[in-house]
């Protein structure tokens, strides 16, 4: 055991890739299903709040661009479950786990999508948050989910343009249209700084996650990132963000920004959120209503397995 561990610990140390055949801590097993199962949910789970607009998109150029970002965080859930399964988790169970309300998904989603603007709002806070957060996610010392996360990112960089240019478009537009942008950024964007987690004091696992390379940041660090990043775009998309202590500090060499109110943070984690209740229960009902596919399919399956041991 302490040989398969100094081989674990070299790895790590030289910035190499575990791979699923390699012996790993059972600690490193779990957190990387805690963190992968969370974001897999999360894809899920994010597809509720824009897939509500769908229909009601103002063009057909809208609907379609709409629909294809949400198919394609349906495959971002894919990619996360099949690299959690490398880790011997079922997706089953994830599934279950979820339901329960034993396992989480990213506070972000449960807040209501209440206009339009909200659609490109959530493009480029949102997404452009999550950029921030999985693009060192690539470089994660995990090999499925490192490369996992290289296609995701690449979609995720493209649905950021997407929301920031649909943006561009309504703030080009009539007065009431950029006041409905406003607005919209008015409500998302504390939630989005809220995305990268509690702050570092307060986040027992960011230490052990990043000596194993899980994560490369702290919480703290890709939050600053992400605010450093944002307020040259608000600026030229014309918007002011809600923020009255937002300002560029050059001692620090960045902006400072207002203190969160953490005790929302944590009130939506417990499942106090606006749309925690409507979210899980569209999920359940979705599950409930697609088992009869995953019977099908089960059933094929074991016929077709069956069919090659005779061949055989």
């Amino acid at each position: 055991m302490d040989d398969l561990q100094a081989q674990f610990d070299a790895t790590i140390a030289a910035d190499q890739r575990i791979e699923p055949r390699d012996w790993m801590p059972e600690g490193y097993r779990r957190t990387l299903i805690r963190q992968i199962a969370q974001h897999a949910h999360s894809e899920i789970i994010g597809m509720q709040p824009e897939g509500n607009w769908i229909l009601r998109a103002p063009t057909l150029r809208r609907k379609a661009i709409l629909l294809a970002k949400v198919q394609d965080e349906a495959g971002h859930g894919l990619y996360l479950y099949s690299a959690a399964e490398t880790l011997g988790a079922d997706r089953a169970e994830l599934t279950e786990l979820l339901l329960a309300g034993k396992q989480k998904y990213s506070s972000i989603f449960n807040y209501p999508t209440l206009s339009y603007a909200d659609v490109g709002v959530i493009g480029w806070l949102v997404d452009g948050a999550a950029i921030c957060n999985q693009v060192p996610l690539c470089r994660c010392s995990y090999g499925p989910y490192a490369r996992a996360m290289i296609r995701i990112c690449k979609e995720e960089s493209f649905h950021q343009r997407q929301g920031y240019e649909l943006l561009m478009a309504m703030m080009q537009g009539t007065d009431e249209q950029r006041a409905m942008v406003q607005e919209s950024v008015n409500r998302w964007w504390w939630p989005s700084l809220m995305m990268f987690g509690p702050p570092d004091s307060d986040s027992p696992n960011t230490q052990q996650s990043m000596a194993w390379k899980i994560k490369r940041h702290s919480n703290d660090e890709l939050r600053q990132r992400f605010v450093d990043m944002t307020v040259p775009q608000a600026e030229a998309l014309g918007v002011t963000l809600p923020d009255p202590d937002l300002r560029w500090n050059p001692e620090r060499g960045h902006y400072d920004f207002g203190e969160i109110d953490w005790s929302e943070f944590k009130a939506v984690l417990a499942g106090a959120g606006p749309c925690n209740a409507q979210r899980l229960a569209h999920r359940r009902r979705a599950h409930e209503n697609g088992a009869w596919v995953r019977e099908a399919a089960a059933a094929y399956a074991e016929k077709h397995a069956r069919k090659q041991e005779v061949a055989a």
